[in-house]
C-alpha cells in the first residue's frame, strides 16, 4: 500500500559544513527518490492539497506523472499553474498549504509535495530546449508590469500566454524581485535556479527591462498615456524596512534585515571577489521570528558571527517555517524565546555594543488569534552583541502612490485592491506583497494570477 512507505528523506549538505559556506543547503531528490515519494501519493478523488495550493496545482496529477516517468507531461502540468516550481518547491511553506493538507499527514508523513515540484522544475530547467512550446496568438494589445519578483514573474506568464504583448519593468539591474535580493543563496541559488526560471517566461515574449525605477524615471501616467499600454499590473512588492522605535536604533551596526540581506543577496558580498561591504561583527542579534529573520540570522552565522534570534513570544508562534527553524538550530544558532528589546546600547564612538532585553510570557490572544506577549516585571537583562538585525516586516515603498493619481492606499501604505487585483484606478492593477505587505511567494504569484486574469477581462470587455 501506498500509504505504508514512510516518506522518503531528502539529502542535505553536513550542518558543519554549510554553516561556513553558501552553498544549497537541500540538494532534492534524485529520479529514483522521487518516483518512490511520487508512489505514496494516494491520487485522491477530491485533492484537498490543490484547494490549499494558492495557484491550485494539478498535484496528484504532476505526482502521478512522476510516478509513471512522464517528466515532460509532470512539467506540462505545473507550468500550466505555475511559472516558477523550482523557486516554490524550495521555499514555499508547504506545511502549511499543500502538505499541510495531505491526508497521509493525518495519520503520518504528508507526501513530500515540495521536494517532488522542485524535483520536476530543475528537471524542465535541464530540458527547456525539449519541451514543447505554447501556441501563442498575439492580441495586440500591451501591458506594462512593474516590478519582476514573484507576482510580476506570475502576471506577466499568464498574460504572454494569453497573447499579450508584456513588458516588465524593474528597479533593480536584476530580474526576479525578492528571489534576488531577500532570499540567500543556500536556500536558492541565483545563477542556477532564478536567473533559468525567468528565462523560462522571457521565452514566452515577456520583455523585461531593469534599471527602471517607476516614479522617478518615469510614472504609472506616463505607462498608459505616453508609452501606450492598454494596462498596468504593480507588482513592486514591500521594501520599506520597518522599526521598532526604541532607542539606540541610529547607533552604527543596526541594519534593516533588508538592507543586511541585499548585501549579501543581491550584490553577493560573502564573496570574496565582490568589493560589496558588509559587517557581521562578532557576535549578531537579529531581532524577529519570521523567514527573513531566519535568512539573516543564518548568512550572519556563514561570515562568521555568533549569531542569536530574540523573538518575543514562544516557539510555537514562530513565523517562520519549520524547515528554515530545524536547519538554523542544526547550524547552531540560539534562540532566545519570550524576549522583546527595549533599548540598543552603543560605545563613546557610536557603535552598537549590546542589547537590553526583557522576558515576556504569553497573556490573552490578540486579533490574529495569536496569544499576545506581556512584560514580566524586572526581568530585564543585557546581550553583548556588535551588530543587531531588524527583522520586523516590510511595507511598500510609497513613491509609486505618491506618482499615480487615483491610486488609494491604506494606513499601512499598502495599495488597495480587490481580490482580483482591481485597484481604484482605472486599468491599473495591483497584486503581491505591494497590496498586502509581506508575504510568502506562492501566495504574491497566486495574486499575480489573479490579476492577470482580470486584466484580459477588463480589457476584452473594453474591446
Amino acid at each position: 500500500m501506498a500509504n505504508r512507505i514512510p516518506r522518503v528523506p531528502v539529502r542535505e549538505q553536513d550542518p558543519k559544513k554549510r554553516a561556513a559556506n553558501f552553498e544549497e543547503v537541500c540538494y532534492g531528490y534524485n529520479a529514483e527518490e522521487a518516483a518512490l515519494e511520487a508512489s505514496r501519493c494516494l491520487n485522491c478523488p477530491r485533492p484537498r492539497c490543490v484547494e490549499k495550493c494558492p495557484v491550485h496545482i494539478n498535484i496528484p496529477g504532476f505526482i502521478h506523472q512522476i510516478n509513471e516517468g512522464n517528466l515532460a507531461a509532470a512539467a506540462e502540468t505545473i507550468h500550466s499553474d505555475s511559472s516558477l516550481p523550482s523557486v516554490c518547491g524550495r521555499v514555499c511553506p508547504q506545511e502549511s498549504q499543500c502538505e499541510g493538507a495531505c491526508v497521509l499527514g493525518i495519520k503520518g508523513e504528508p507526501v513530500a509535495i515540495g521536494k517532488l515540484e522542485r524535483f520536476v522544475g530543475d528537471w524542465a530547467i535541464e530540458h527547456a530546449d525539449e519541451l514543447e512550446k505554447p501556441e501563442i496568438k498575439p492580441n495586440g494589445k500591451r501591458v506594462a508590469i512593474v516590478g519582476s519578483g514573484p507576482a510580476g514573474l506570475a502576471c506577466a506568464s499568464d498574460l504572454a500566454r494569453a497573447g499579450y504583448e508584456v513588458k516588465i519593468f524593474e528597479a533593480l539591474h536584476k530580474v526576479g524581485g525578492v528571489l534576488v535580493y531577500g532570499i540567500p543563496e543556500f536556500r536558492l541559488p541565483k545563477d542556477r535556479i532564478v536567473a533559468k526560471e525567468v528565462e523560462a517566461v522571457k521565452r514566452l515574449g515577456v520583455e523585461i527591462e531593469p534599471d527602471v525605477i517607476i516614479g522617478r524615471t518615469m510614472t504609472v501616467d506616463d505607462l498608459l498615456d505616453r508609452e501606450g499600454y492598454d494596462a498596468v499590473f504593480v507588482g513592486s512588492g514591500a521594501g520599506l524596512p520597518r522599526f521598532m522605535g526604541i532607542p539606540g536604533e541610529n547607533l552604527n551596526g543596526v541594519y534593516s534585515a533588508n538592507e543586511f540581506l541585499t548585501r549579501a543577496n543581491l550584490m553577493k558580498a560573502y564573496d570574496e571577489e565582490y568589493d560589496t561591504p558588509i559587517y557581521a561583527g562578532r557576535k549578531v542579534v537579529v531581532v524577529g521570528g519570521g523567514n527573513v529573520a531566519m535568512d539573516a540570522v543564518r548568512t550572519a552565522k556563514r561570515l562568521g558571527a555568533e549569531s542569536v534570534i530574540v523573538y518575543r513570544r514562544s516557539e510555537a508562534e514562530l513565523p517562520a517555517r519549520v524547515e528554515e527553524v530545524h536547519h538554523a538550530k542544526q547550524e547552531g544558532i540560539d534562540f532566545q524565546m519570550l524576549t522583546n528589546p527595549t533599548e540598543i546600547t552603543g560605545d563613546e564612538k557610536g557603535w552598537v555594543n549590546g542589547i537590553k532585553c526583557v522576558r515576556m510570557e504569553l497573556g490573552e490572544p490578540d486579533a490574529s488569534g495569536r496569544r499576545s506577549p506581556v512584560t514580566i516585571e524586572g526581568s530585564d537583562f543585557h546581550i553583548d552583541c556588535d551588530v543587531v538585525i531588524m527583522a520586523l516586516g516590510t511595507s511598500p515603498n510609497p513613491l509609486i502612490k505618491s506618482t499615480t493619481k487615483g491610486l488609494d492606499t491604506n494606513r499601512k501604505g499598502c495599495i488597495v485592491a480587490d481580490e482580483e487585483g482591481r485597484t481604484t484606478r482605472e486599468g491599473v492593477f495591483a497584486g503581491g506583497d505591494a497590496v498586502t505587505g509581506a508575504a510568502t511567494v506562492i501566495l504574491a504569484m497566486g495574486a499575480g494570477r489573479k490579476a492577470a486574469k482580470a486584466i484580459d477581462e477588463y480589457l476584452r470587455n473594453r474591446g
